[in-house]
Order: structure tokens, then C-alpha cells, then sequence
């Protein structure tokens, strides 16, 4: 198992999908954020649910709650994390990519040290911020863009110590952000249990 915490970012607000796509129905679980809080507890020795309202979900988890002055925003939920765990690093992923695996875990944190602030996943697509490890040093500057309103993590990793990992594979980090999207990735991990 990875010895480092992983915090499963679920308090999005959905806009493109219509609806809280944390708690669609997914892989057997009655919420997708369900279905991800229990696999990767099978790969990481903790695990978290950084979220607006942990009432929303009908599992216990370690919740980690974002300020409620904030709009919905991802450097609240780092800001939070940070703040109450007592880590030099985490492992995020956005609750809408339930395709990443062991393999890719195991990439990124290879790839990283202690001289950097972030390692992120990189596709042919592009860079995937909600996809890596974030060092506690980047603490400072999360919380002033939490200040700022100011959520452009491309920004933030393009002027910090981030190393990129290169994958040639779009297809683990799928995001589900659209409901077509949602109905593949139904479809595709009806077709992976066969």
C-alpha cells in the first residue's frame, strides 16, 4: 500500500453535468465518491474525502471540510487539507476519475522527491492538476489565491518546482464531467468486470 494520504477531491459544483456527480450511482457503490473512497482504501493506507458538506453521502469516511464562506473552489479543499493533516504531501484525485489506478499512483510517486512542489500526471491531452502528489510547501500560495479568488492551478504549477509524468494513455484519466461521459464510463467498467 502507498504510505502517504490520499484525499479524493469531491465538492465540485458539477455545473457541466447538471447534477452532484459525487453522488451518482457507480461500479456497484450508490455514489461515485463511495466507489472511490473504497477502491483506493485498497491502495493507500489513508484516505480522505475533502468535500463542502460531508452530510451529502451516506458512508463514513474522514471528511475534510471546506471553509462555507468559499464557492466552490479546489485550492479550499487544499487549504483544508493541509491544514488539518499533518503531511509533507498528498496524493489528490478529483472524484470523477475513477479509471486511475495502482500503475499510475505508482508513477507519480516514483517521480517524486523533496525538492519539489508538485508532481502531475501528463496525458496527450494535457496536464492533469487534480491527478498528483502537492507538497505542503505550496501552502503559502494556495492560501493566498484562496484569498485572491484566484483558482488557476496551471498557474500555480507552471510557477513552482512540478514535475511533469508523461503518459501515453488518455484513457485512465477520463474525466466524467458531461452525463454522455458518465454513460461510457458506465459502460466501459461494465465491460472491464466481464
Amino acid at each position: 500500500m502507498f504510505d502517504i494520504p490520499c484525499v479524493v477531491f469531491a465538492g465540485g459544483k458539477s455545473s457541466r453535468m447538471g447534477e452532484d456527480k459525487s453522488l451518482l450511482p457507480f461500479g456497484g457503490f450508490s455514489t461515485l465518491a463511495q466507489f472511490q473512497y473504497n477502491r483506493l482504501c485498497n491502495l493507500f493506507t489513508q484516505v480522505y474525502v475533502s468535500t463542502k458538506s460531508a452530510e451529502k453521502f451516506d458512508f463514513k469516511a474522514p471528511f475534510i471540510l471546506d471553509p462555507q464562506e468559499v464557492d466552490y473552489a479546489p485550492t479550499a479543499g487544499f487549504v483544508s487539507a493541509f491544514q488539518s493533516l499533518n503531511t509533507d504531501r498528498i496524493m489528490v484525485l478529483s472524484v470523477d476519475t475513477p479509471f486511475v489506478g495502482e500503475k499510475e499512483f505508482a508513477r507519480l510517486l516514483e517521480a517524486d522527491n523533496g525538492d519539489l512542489d508538485a508532481v502531475i500526471a501528463r496525458t496527450p491531452e494535457g496536464s492533469h492538476p487534480m491527478c498528483g502528489i502537492y507538497h505542503h510547501s505550496l501552502l503559502p500560495e494556495l492560501e493566498r489565491m484562496l484569498r485572491e479568488s484566484d483558482h488557476r492551478l496551471g498557474k500555480l504549477l507552471g510557477a513552482s518546482h512540478t514535475r511533469f509524468v508523461e503518459f501515453d494513455d488518455d484513457t485512465p484519466f477520463m474525466n466524467l464531467n458531461h452525463p454522455h461521459e458518465y454513460t461510457q464510463a458506465l459502460s466501459r467498467f461494465c465491460e472491464r468486470d466481464k
